[in-house]
């Protein structure tokens, strides 16, 4: 069976994947899955830098604005989604464009990961959750670390689903997730892929996401998130813990001042964008494309659609 086109444009946060995203998608008649984890958000936009409907210029986005705060989405949710997408996109004859910083989100669509898990057990997921709420996160990230070490040094100790999810597998499945995702990622991919990764200097990424910071103050980031605060939006939910929202919250609760808020929001938007790059870095056939070398996006275009041509993406 022939494979259908995909392609991945994604790069660390700040980078320019908006602007650039939108030019490729008109050149090669394509519409854009955003594998972004917090866009998919309503409400949330200038903390996002969610693209707005001018910038979209008539491109089609999906994953965009779907989701209330409160509501679950996931790695597996956002693979379901994304295919059925995809198909959408196949229907009308046009060429689907994975574009967003969340690696792992597009790790799980191009080798279609497998994350059908053992469900009818639920007992000892509520034991782990039990466990975390009595002895907290480091405790049960030390047990991970004694069953299954390579997944302890990717998972953070406050990222409690994770871990428990990789405790519940060991204990269901008798293998260690770490060797299933190890497995899953050297799948084929069931497309004709181009896998771009667009970087920069990074002094200039590091200024572009200070600055970046500066102007969501400007366009209203504090009023954003307290208006989702007034609505019962608490810290507590996936999507208010992501970058620029939990830092706001916490001088909205009188936690710190306003200065070390932006601080702190800069620094672990640096911190984030770095943790980008090395994911990508690990990825195998990503193409990366350092924005440096070129004068403007209209050149970098030029250079993508040739690669998208000699890998037979596009004709």
């Amino acid at each position: 069976m022939e494979k259908k086109p995909l392609i991945i444009l994604t790069g660390p946060t700040s980078v320019g994947k908006t602007a650039l995203s939108i030019r490729l998608a008109k050149a090669v008649n394509g519409e854009i899955i955003s594998a972004d984890s917090m866009q998919v958000y309503k409400n949330m936009d200038i903390g996002t830098a969610k693209i707005t409907p001018e910038e979209m210029e008539g491109v089609p986005h999906y994953l965009i604005d779907e989701l209330e705060p409160d509501e679950e989405f996931n790695v597996v949710k956002f693979q379901q989604l994304a295919k059925q997408y995809i198909q959408r996109i196949y229907d009308k004859n046009k060429v689907p464009i994975l574009v967003g910083g969340t690696g792992f989100y597009i790790q799980a669509v191009l080798y279609d990961i497998d994350f059908t898990e053992n469900e009818s057990d639920t007992s000892y997921r509520s034991e782990l959750e039990e466990l975390a709420k009595e002895k907290g996160g480091e405790y049960l990230h030390e047990l991970l670390s004694k069953i299954d070490p390579e997944s302890a040094k990717a998972i953070h100790p406050n990222n409690i689903k994770r871990i428990i999810r990789a405790l519940e597998y060991a204990k269901l499945t008798g293998e260690q997730i770490s060797s299933h995702n190890a497995e899953q990622r050297l799948k084929e991919a069931p497309y004709q892929y181009c896998y771009f990764v667009l970087n920069k200097d990074r002094t200039k990424l590091y200024d572009a996401i200070n600055q970046r910071i500066d102007v969501m103050l400007q366009k209203g980031l504090l009023t954003e998130v307290q208006s989702l605060s007034e609505k019962g939006f608490t810290k507590d939910l996936v999507s208010m813990q992501g970058l620029g929202y939990k830092e706001i919250l916490s001088y909205l609760y009188g936690e710190c001042t306003l200065e070390e808020a932006v601080y702190t929001l800069k620094r672990d938007t640096r911190h984030f964008a770095k943790r980008q790059i090395t994911w990508f870095k690990r990825e195998r056939d990503v193409i990366w494309i350092n924005k440096d070398a070129f004068s403007d996006d209209c050149e970098i275009l030029d250079h993508m659609l040739q690669i998208l041509k000699e890998h037979d993406v596009i004709e």
